[in-house]
């Protein structure tokens, strides 16, 4: 009980002190007689906050760095999968584009020879059937397509259907050494039958030895009984060599296909013939000057 009543004296001392202190501190302003112990404590103190600060500043710091780094790379992350997209949807817009010029070139086709095409997409290529030069398009037995229809595209021949699932088409190229199709030259109207030679130019054999045909004239396709597999009219290729096999009956030209098989993208079926022969119709308009070539004769003209 002792030790607990002098305590409380001891306190209450204390306190009272405290007090004294603090209204001497507030009477007395700038020249409070308690300035002078303030200074020196800070003083003696100050330094020491200062150390503290210096070490407490630095790892405040890191701190801070590490979040804005961390937002730093969550913006780049942002960026670069904007950029991306802006990427993929200009890609999109190209090839839309793309799509959208081929489509307008092929319906311009089928207008110029009443054609009634269905439109189809590559979507593979590759040997199929035992063919070499084939390829598959996206609409088949559910889109009304029958073996033995036309193919083109905006150029001309692409080639002929051969296999038809319920959703896509299998299509035998111009290109492929086993094709063969009825043609019949612009202009003087020589038939003969192209074949397909790969990587190669088409090889035409004119029924007549005696057809005159130089470098630069056209073909279209005769036609087939019924138009299947082949409707009349449409752009075949470009003569570019006349072979001279004196003695023949036939006379053979290599021909180069207006169609690029390597690079197939849009085609057309044929659905619906048309109602007459357009002959040379389909053909695009002739180039201002044809390079120099040579007659059946051989003579310049």
């Amino acid at each position: 009980m002792r030790d607990t009543r002098e305590s409380r004296l001891l306190l209450v001392l204390l306190i009272a002190v405290a007090f004294a202190l603090i209204t001497v501190d507030i009477r007395g302003g700038d020249t409070s007689p308690l300035n002078g112990p303030r200074n020196v404590a800070a003083s003696v103190l100050g330094p020491v906050e200062s150390g503290v600060s210096g070490l407490v500043n630095p790892v405040a710091d890191t701190v801070h760095s590490v979040t804005d780094a961390s937002a730093q790379h969550n913006r780049i992350s942002a960026l670069e999968q904007q950029n991306l997209q802006l990427k993929q949807q200009l890609n999109s817009s190209d090839l839309a584009r793309g799509q959208s010029t081929e489509l307008s070139r092929m319906l311009g086709a089928a207008g110029a020879g009443q054609y009634t095409v269905k439109a189809a997409q590559v979507v593979a290529i590759g040997a199929a059937q035992g063919f070499s030069w084939t390829v598959t398009i996206d609409i088949g037995g559910n889109d009304g397509i029958k073996r033995d229809m036309t193919v083109i595209d905006g150029d001309g021949l692409v080639g002929r259907i051969t296999t038809v699932a319920p959703t896509t088409s299998t299509v035998l190229l111009a290109s492929d050494p086993g094709f063969s199709v009825g043609t019949r030259m612009e202009g003087s109207g020589e038939v003969g039958v192209a074949t397909g030679e790969g990587t190669g130019p088409l090889r035409v054999e004119l029924l007549s030895a005696q057809a005159v045909v130089k470098a630069g004239d056209r073909l279209v396709t005769f036609g087939s009984q019924n138009d299947r597999p082949f409707v009349p009219g449409v752009p075949v290729g470009t003569v570019t060599k006349v072979e001279n096999d004196p003695g023949q009956l036939t006379r053979t030209v290599l021909v180069r296909p207006f169609v690029n098989f390597t690079s197939l993208d849009l085609v057309g079926v044929v659905v619906q013939p048309p109602a007459t022969d357009p002959r040379d119709a389909v053909l695009p308009p002739k180039p201002a000057s044809t390079p120099a070539s040579k007659s059946a004769n051989g003579k310049a003209h």
